[in-house]
């Protein structure tokens, strides 16, 4: 067994408020858009928009049986 962390796309969704704690995109946000490539957000501060290539991952941590896994 190997101790491995997974990486997943977090599934947006319209609407969504979040708080990103760390990196230049730190802050408050609402989610205004989701698609396959980009998500939209905009300060609620400021009202500025922007679209982003997705970049926020959940991450847990898992015991698996086989690593590297083959595909």
């Amino acid at each position: 067994m190997a101790k491995v962390t997974i990486f997943r796309p977090y599934p947006f969704q319209i609407g969504q408020k979040i708080h990103i704690q760390g990196g230049p995109r730190r802050g408050d946000w609402e989610v205004i858009g989701v698609d396959e490539k980009k998500i939209k957000l905009r300060c609620p501060v400021s009202s500025r928009e922007f679209a982003w290539d997705h970049f926020c991952y959940a991450v847990t941590e898992q015991e698996l049986a086989e690593w590297p896994q083959k595909h």
